[in-house]
Formats: C-alpha cells, sequence, structure tokens
C-alpha cells in the first residue's frame, strides 16, 4: 500500500513543479515581451528618423521651389528696382502706386518675402535655409522699406500690412545672432 507522506511529497513535487514551470514560463514570456517591445521601438525610432528625413527633404524642395523664383527675369528686375525705392512716407507710397512698373517691383518683391516668411512662422520651411541663401536680401529689404511700411499700417489702418516680412526679417537676425559664424547681417536691428 501507498503511505500517505509519499503521496504528500508527491503531491508537494508536483505543485513545486508546476510552479517551477510557471515561473520558468513567466520569465521566458517576459524576456519575449521585453524583446517585441524593443523591436517595436527600434521600428519606430526608425520610422520617426524617415519622417524627419522625407520632412526635411520636402522642406529643401519647397524651399528650392521658392528659391528657383529668384532666378527668373522678372524677379531680377524686380528686385533691382526696388533697390532704387524710396518709402519713407505715405506719399512714397502713394507714387509708387500710381507708377505700376515701381508699384509692380515692390509686390513681387514684397509678396515673395511675405511668403517666405508665412512658410517659416508655420514651420514648413527651416529658418536656417532661409538664413543662409536669402539673409542679406531679407535684412536689406525690411531695413530699407520699414520705416515707411509702418507709416502705412497706421495710416491706413492696415495693421498687418507686410507683418510677415517683418517677421522673417527679425527671425533671420535673431538666427544670426545665434549662429554668428553665418555672418547675417543685422543692420540696424
Amino acid at each position: 500500500m501507498v503511505d500517505l507522506a509519499e503521496v504528500q511529497t508527491a503531491y508537494y513535487l508536483v505543485a513545486a513543479t508546476g510552479v517551477l514551470v510557471a515561473a520558468f514560463y513567466y520569465v521566458y514570456n517576459m524576456s519575449a515581451t521585453r524583446k517585441t517591445q524593443e523591436l517595436a521601438l527600434k521600428a519606430q525610432e526608425l520610422s520617426l528618423k524617415s519622417q524627419e528625413q522625407t520632412l526635411t527633404t520636402r522642406q529643401a524642395q519647397l524651399f528650392m521651389n521658392i528659391y528657383q523664383n529668384t532666378m527668373s527675369s522678372e524677379f531680377l528686375d524686380s528686385g533691382i528696382k526696388s533697390y532704387t525705392l524710396e518709402l519713407r512716407e505715405l506719399k512714397d507710397f502713394q507714387e509708387m502706386e500710381a507708377d505700376p512698373e515701381k508699384y509692380k517691383a515692390f509686390y513681387i518683391m514684397a509678396n515673395w518675402l511675405e511668403g517666405i516668411g508665412v512658410l517659416v512662422r508655420e514651420g514648413l520651411v527651416d529658418i536656417h535655409l532661409v538664413s543662409i541663401l536669402e539673409s542679406g536680401f531679407i535684412v536689406w529689404w525690411w531695413d530699407h522699406f520699414r520705416e515707411g511700411i509702418i507709416k502705412v499700417r497706421v495710416e491706413r489702418n492696415f495693421p498687418r500690412y507686410m507683418i510677415e516680412t517683418e517677421y522673417l526679417a527679425k527671425r533671420v537676425v535673431e538666427y544670426g545672432k545665434e549662429h554668428p559664424e553665418l555672418g547675417i547681417s543685422l543692420l540696424s536691428f
């Protein structure tokens, strides 16, 4: 006959073996889960890097499309004409409005700068790219026309007039202060 102590010992051994198997299974399962999580994190990191690279590439493409505009003869002519324009008083602005060639030259440049200002403000184009390629013109243009633009804002009750260009010029100057190695002209800011 089987002794009760032997049955109890066998029962304890079976129970202990079950607990041991459960513990091993738990450790194995946790290890597998950790590895799966690590792989998932690595995949997510790669995906984020890929997305960042895609975003950077798209920003560069967008900016280069905008920059290609600066090579058109109409843009270049407008840039040259804008160097001769004055805008210190409202009468200067009214005279410019009366001359279609001057007005067109001013607004081709003004709208181009406004557009870049919006793109920078919205984070669609990196200020680094803009600063490297166009800082001199941006800062000069704003410095040259600032006084008249501010007067037009007040006298025509148009507080947002050229506000994105002002923002852009200030951002370029701020970036230039943060990165003096670029040699960005700060003019009178």
